[in-house]
C-alpha cells in the first residue's frame, strides 16, 4: 500500500472530533427519554410535561440551525465553535443544580441554540476540508453521532440517572460537552470561511410544492417514530415495570438495532427504489405498533418477550429516514442542497413535534395509546409522499 493511500485511509483526528461532537448533542436531547419520570417526579409536573422538555430542545434547534448557519456562515469555525461548546457545557451543568421546572427548560432552550449554532457547522467542515472523493464518507461518520448516541451515550446517562439521580445526568452532558470541546481545540484546523448565503435562497425549496410536502413528510416520519421514544420510559413501565436500569440496556440495544436497520433502508432504497424502500419501512413500522397495542390489552409483560419487539421497532425506525431523504432530494432536483439543509430542521421539528403529540395522547388517554397515535404518524408520511411525488416539481 502507497504512502498515500495509508493516508487517505486514514480518519483524521478532527473528523473524529466532530463525529464526537454530534454524540454529545445528540445524547444530551434523547437522554431525558431514559430519565423522565424522575424528572417529572422531582419537580411535581406530569411526566407529559417532563416530555416536554424534549420538545423545546428539538424546537429551538429546528428554528435557530437555519439562522445560525447564514448568521455565522463568514465567522472563524474555532472561534464559533469554541464559543457554542462552552455555552452548552454551562448550560447543562447549571441544568444540575435547576430548582424548577421553568429553569430547567429555559437551560434547554441554551444548550438547543449552542448545538444548532455548532452542528452546521460541523457538517460544513467536514465536506469542505474531506479529500476528493470522501466527502459522502466524511458526512456519515459526523452524522454517525446521532445514532452513536442511542447505542451509547442515552444508555450511559439512563444508568447514571437511575444510579445518582437525574441531575447526574446532566452533569455527564455537560463532561461530554467539555471532552468534545478539548477536542476540537486540539486537532480542529482553522478552515476557511465559508460563503454566506441568502436566506431566501435557502429557503427558496420551501416554493416548490412537491418539496414542501416532501419535508412535512419528513416530520411526519420522525414524529411518529419520537412519540413513542419519548415516552419510552412511562409506557415500558406501565407495560412489563420497567424501571431505569432496563432501560439503559435496552436503550443500548435499540441503538445497535437502528444503526442495522439505517444502513439496511439504504441499501434498500438503492437496490429497490426509494419508494418501494419507504412503503416497507413504514409497513413495518405499524406492524409493530399494532403488536404493541396488542401487547397492552395482555399487561404486565415480561420485558424480555417484548425485546424482539423492541429491536424490531428501532430497525425500522432507523430504516425509514434514508429512504425518505432520498425521495425528497429526487423531489427537490436542482435545489437538493438547500433541500438537504431544511431536512435537518424538518429533523429536529418532528422531534419535537413527537414530544408535544406524545405528551398530549399520555395525559389524555395514557402510555398505552402511544403506539397507535405513532402509527397514525407514519401512515399520513406516507401520503404525504405519495401527494408530493404527484405535485408538479
Amino acid at each position: 500500500m502507497s504512502v498515500d493511500v495509508r493516508q487517505r485511509a486514514r480518519v483524521p483526528a478532527w473528523l473524529l472530533a466532530l463525529a464526537f461532537t454530534t454524540f454529545a448533542f445528540a445524547t444530551d436531547d434523547y437522554v431525558i427519554a431514559g430519565v423522565l419520570p424522575a424528572i417529572s417526579a422531582d419537580l411535581g409536573v406530569s411526566e407529559a410535561a417532563g416530555g416536554q422538555l424534549v420538545t423545546v430542545f428539538s424546537l429551538a434547534f429546528a428554528l435557530g440551525a437555519p439562522v445560525a448557519s447564514v448568521v455565522t456562515a463568514t465567522w472563524p469555525r474555532r472561534g464559533l465553535i469554541t464559543g457554542a461548546l462552552t455555552l452548552f457545557v454551562a448550560s447543562n451543568w447549571a441544568a444540575a443544580f435547576a430548582g424548577s421546572y421553568a429553569v430547567l427548560m429555559g437551560l434547554r432552550v441554551l444548550a438547543a441554540l449552542a448545538a444548532a449554532a455548532v452542528v452546521p457547522a460541523a457538517y460544513a467542515i467536514a465536506t469542505s476540508m474531506a479529500p476528493e472523493g470522501r466527502q459522502g464518507r466524511y458526512l456519515a461518520l459526523v452524522m454517525g453521532g446521532l445514532t452513536g448516541s442511542l447505542m451509547l451515550g442515552v444508555p450511559i446517562g439512563t444508568w447514571v440517572g437511575g444510579a445518582f439521580g437525574w441531575p447526574a445526568t446532566f452533569g455527564v452532558g455537560g463532561l461530554l460537552g467539555l471532552a468534545a470541546l478539548i477536542a476540537t481545540r486540539l486537532t480542529l484546523p482553522e478552515p476557511p470561511p465559508g460563503e454566506a448565503m441568502p436566506m431566501g435562497r435557502r429557503l427558496a425549496p420551501l416554493a416548490r410544492p412537491r418539496v414542501l410536502v416532501g419535508l412535512l413528510g419528513i416530520v411526519a416520519i420522525v414524529l411518529g417514530s419520537m412519540m413513542l421514544m419519548t415516552y419510552l420510559a412511562p409506557f415500558l413501565r406501565d407495560l412489563a415495570g420497567a424501571g431505569p436500569a432496563e432501560l439503559g440496556w435496552i436503550f443500548a440495544m435499540a441503538g445497535l438495532a437502528g444503526l442495522v436497520g439505517g444502513q439496511l433502508g439504504g441499501r434498500a432504497a438503492d437496490r429497490w427504489g426509494a419508494d418501494r424502500a419507504l412503503m416497507a419501512g413504514i409497513a413495518g413500522f405499524t406492524a409493530v405498533m399494532a403488536a404493541f397495542t396488542a401487547c397492552w390489552f395482555l399487561r404486565p409483560m415480561a420485558l424480555l418477550s417484548l425485546l424482539p419487539l423492541l429491536m424490531v421497532w428501532a430497525a425500522v425506525s432507523w430504516w425509514i429516514p434514508p429512504p425518505a431523504q432520498t425521495r425528497l432530494l429526487a423531489m427537490a432536483g436542482s435545489a437538493a442542497p438547500q433541500a438537504l439543509a431544511l431536512n435537518s430542521s424538518a429533523v429536529y421539528v418532528g422531534v419535537s413535534g413527537g414530544g408535544a403529540l406524545g405528551g398530549l395522547v399520555l395525559d389524555a388517554h395514557g402510555s398505552g395509546w402511544l403506539p397507535a397515535a405513532a402509527a397514525v404518524a407514519e401512515l399520513t408520511a406516507l401520503a404525504l409522499f405519495w401527494t408530493a411525488g404527484r405535485l408538479r416539481a
